[in-house]
């Protein structure tokens, strides 16, 4: 098992993640590419100390850049989590 603070990197906020957040209570968060769904769990758990319910990841692809010079490239891939916490628990993120 992986340190926490290496499962999750970030909390993504958007206007998707804030909706998510308001009506479903459910949050997103940017995870290590390699983590699976018990150890996103177990460190949402134990950072925030809020019980979570479920737990749905998406391995998002790096999109294509160009720069000024014509040099084509790539951004990182990256896995995404969004975690369903318990009726009435919050996370405050601001």
């Amino acid at each position: 098992m992986q340190d926490i603070y290496q499962v999750i990197k970030t909390v993504r906020l958007s206007e998707k993640a804030t909706l998510l957040s308001e009506k479903y209570n459910q949050y997103v968060f940017v995870v290590d590419r390699e983590a699976n769904k018990n150890e996103i769990r177990d460190a949402v758990e134990k950072l925030f100390g809020k019980k979570v319910l479920g737990v749905s990841t998406m391995q998002m692809s790096g999109k294509k850049r160009r720069r000024a010079n014509s040099a084509v490239g790539r951004t990182s891939h990256w896995k995404k989590a969004i975690v369903r916490l318990k009726e009435g628990d919050k996370i405050e993120l601001a």
